[in-house]
């Protein structure tokens, strides 16, 4: 017998899931900034600059930028950090992290990219002040190895950052389905050439954990003083945990 798991609405095979993901965002790397724009109305902005704000980021840190891809965060996190600090920016797909590295490197923008697994992080243990993974702890086979890696390698008094898509609130739950499963496949197919990816972007949101049991999650790996916060109705959710020993 070999371990399921889910891609999307499928159940297969835990050893497919990475490749499936991976085939993904190989797709959808080049067009990935041009519809997270149009998917959110430029909302996704905004979520990440309130991130960046309640990480408590100073000057000198050391920041992780896990699943990074297109590198909005280590962008907004290199001006916090200073010359004296440091950003790595990671993903697992080559696709998405040559497009943030470069974006960056045509900026100016000073920031280590490396392809790596955020169950595997290649990191000493208590290494960083901050981790943030942004929309990319619902493409990960296994997330509470992740979620424990990312606790090793933060020293003690250091955050975790989750920002990922969540429940949003009941009453627009309706209108929301509508949007994702109609007209996100068809942006896709429109603009980026590639309906079946965009439908699994969109099953994948739903069969992420919920608020409560990502914070649960977040307490099982070790993290404390957990929280999160609602943004645009529950589409997505910001969470916040410490290091604590």
């Amino acid at each position: 017998m070999t371990d399921k798991t889910h891609f999307g609405f499928q159940t297969v095979e835990e050893h497919e899931k990475a490749r499936k993901v991976g085939e993904v965002f190989h797709s959808v790397a080049r067009k990935y900034d041009l519809m997270n724009d149009v998917m959110s109305a430029g909302l996704h902005r905004t979520w990440k600059r309130f991130a960046v704000e309640i990480s408590g980021v100073k000057a000198g840190d050391r920041v992780l930028d896990v699943a990074g891809g297109s590198g909005d965060l280590s962008r907004l996190f290199s001006r916090k950090v200073g010359s004296e600090g440091t950003v790595v920016l990671t993903d697992i797909n080559a696709s998405m992290l040559g497009v943030g590295r470069d974006r960056l490197m045509d900026e100016g923008v000073a920031v280590p990219a490396l392809q790596c697994d955020a169950e595997k992080l290649p990191f000493p243990d208590q290494h960083f002040d901050c981790v943030i993974v942004a929309f990319g702890l619902r493409n990960m086979t296994h997330k509470d190895r992740a979620l424990a890696e990312m606790h090793r390698v933060l020293k003690t008094g250091g955050r975790l950052l989750v920002l990922e898509f969540s429940q949003v609130w009941k009453p627009l739950a309706p209108l929301y389905d509508a949007y994702s499963f109609k007209l996100l496949p068809l942006m896709g197919k429109l603009l980026a050439q590639d309906a079946a990816s965009y439908q699994y972007l969109a099953e994948s949101i739903r069969m992420h954990p919920d608020q409560e049991t990502l914070k649960q999650m977040m307490l099982d790996a070790g993290f404390g003083k957990v929280d999160y916060y609602n943004l645009s109705a529950g589409v997505v959710a910001l969470h916040k945990g410490w290091k604590t020993v």
